[in-house]
């Protein structure tokens, strides 16, 4: 396979369209960090809430371990303090949950923000750029072989652009319908053009 034409223009169109690709993979990839970093701040309310939570469990186990050793009443007195500290736990709970779910969030937008306008470009980009390496390929490998130039010469017939084909010498058809070497040169080139490759020497 050929990825790139021999022809200045079209090679430097096909660069450029590459180069586009890659420029709008890099745009899009810089916008989804700088959504997923938004996003994240969200967390920090949840990060707060753990926080405090933790600090609350903490507090009043230690005020329950506190109370435990007075005696008689003890276990009466941590009892309190032991439900706070759980509902302390509890409420570190819900901060982390709130977190990981930023976490997913802002995981989940960077990731689409990335693969919709990427993929949605590439989708199209990866066809054509594919088609052109196979036809090129073949195309180049038909000029080691003389006869098949008279394959390129029948696809120029059958789909060049008329007034391209206006432009040929006259009676150019007639000469290749009798198997005129010329003819058939003049006809390969217009499709090898067509390809960005050059005319086999003569």
């Amino acid at each position: 396979m050929r990825f790139y034409a021999e022809q200045p223009a079209l090679r430097s169109r096909q660069l450029a369209a590459d180069a586009g690709v890659l420029l709008w993979t890099v745009f899009w990839v810089l916008v989804a960090r700088v959504v997923h970093g938004a996003v994240l701040v969200l967390a920090e309310p949840g990060r707060a809430v753990e926080d405090l939570g933790r600090s609350v469990a903490g507090s009043m186990g230690s005020a329950a371990e506190a109370a435990e050793d007075v005696p008689v009443v003890g276990d009466e007195l941590a009892a309190p303090f032991e439900a706070l500290a759980g509902a302390g736990g509890s409420v570190g709970g819900a901060g982390r949950s709130a977190q990981d779910a930023v976490d997913t969030l802002a995981l989940v937008l960077a990731v689409v923000l990335v693969l919709l306008p990427v993929g949605w470009l590439v989708s199209r980009w990866l066809p054509w750029r594919l088609r052109y390496a196979r036809e090129a390929g073949a195309a180049q490998g038909m000029l080691t072989t003389p006869g098949d130039l008279e394959i390129l010469a029948a696809r120029a017939l059958a789909t060049a652009p008329l007034p391209e084909l206006a432009t040929l010498p006259d009676g150019t058809g007639a000469a290749w319908r009798r198997g005129d070497p010329t003819a058939v040169r003049a006809l390969a080139a217009v499709e090898l053009a067509r390809l960005g490759l050059r005319p086999p020497p003569r």
